[in-house]
């Protein structure tokens, strides 16, 4: 795909949608922005994805979309209600998009989706050649998966993104996390044996990148680092990243009566998720270790 492409983006103000805007533009693609508002520049086209109102013919000329849609599973407890809010921001409008593509004649559709679809895999490493898992976040991202069924049918080449933790400079998990490990109250989740499969935002970034211009790249990607870690080793990197001691421990029986469902699936389990599909196809991190990925993390940013 030529460096002047055009590339629709949904999700694009998020953590991971707003560096691959910068990133995209930085490279001389042009960027279409879906968003649910009354569009305020040339680069926005609105949609409603929660209505299916989306003129397929907005997406005429592009050659790639990348959907980034979804709440964050952690921004509150598991409720029915957020639950279903989780689904609903995932899979409408990966449906609608899937068949806007099929309409336009879009040949990529790059389509988020979590490693969560494993389940709770203990210390056994997974490719994408495993099997899904058990429990709300495996059936979520399978359901958010099959929602590109459509595109699949057609043709378009559907890569689906099974991301991991995004280590960010600023927002996201860290971001929470930073300021309490800063004044020495980082501390092990459980036992800490829970696996943390993540990866930089850079990395996050250049992975999507990478799928939109490597047509031999289809269906589901790790996008993940090299090198997982457990929990017990993420507290004492994060600890190291901004030079304080982690000697706490917050036990699971604890997390679960605060946290209730998140807790158990979102914080004591984990995925030991290797990303064999981008090495296959040569794809070259910057960040190889969770210590590379906290200190670009942690650096201070040029403006």
């Amino acid at each position: 795909m030529s460096t002047d492409s055009v590339v629709a983006v949904a999700g694009s103000s998020g953590l991971i949608g707003t560096a691959l805007v910068y990133a995209l533009r930085a490279t001389d693609h042009r960027v279409l922005r879906l968003v649910r508002r009354a569009p305020s520049t040339a680069d926005e086209v609105f949609w409603n994805p929660d209505t299916g109102d989306f003129d397929a013919g907005a997406l005429a000329g592009v050659d790639a979309v990348v959907n980034l849609c979804g709440v964050n599973i952690g921004q509150k407890r598991w409720s029915g209600a957020f639950k279903q809010s989780l689904r609903d921001s995932r899979i409408g409008p990966t449906e609608v998009l899937s068949r806007a593509v099929v309409d336009a004649g879009v040949p990529v559709l790059i389509n988020s989706s979590a490693v969560g679809y494993y389940g709770d895999t203990g210390a056994t490493p997974v490719d994408e050649s495993a099997a899904p898992g058990t429990g709300f976040l495996a059936r979520l991202a399978m359901d958010w998966e099959a929602a590109t069924a459509v595109a699949l049918h057609y043709g378009v080449r559907v890569v689906l993104t099974r991301t991991g933790l995004v280590m960010a400079p600023s927002g996201g998990m860290l971001g929470r996390l930073r300021p309490l490990f800063s004044l020495g109250l980082g501390a092990r989740l459980g036992n800490g044996r829970q696996y943390l499969s993540w990866i930089s935002l850079e990395d996050q970034v250049r992975a999507v990148l990478f799928a939109i211009a490597h047509d031999d790249l289809a269906g589901p990607v790790n996008v993940t680092g090299p090198a997982p870690v457990t929990n017990a080793e993420f507290t004492a990197a994060l600890g190291r990243s901004v030079n304080r001691p982690t000697p706490l421990m917050v036990p699971g029986f604890a997390l679960r009566a605060v946290l209730g469902e998140f807790a158990e699936e979102g914080l004591l389990g984990g995925q030991r998720a290797i990303p064999a599909a981008l090495e296959r196809a040569g794809f070259q991190f910057h960040h190889h270790t969770i210590g590379e990925a906290l200190a670009f993390a942690t650096a201070p940013q040029r403006s």
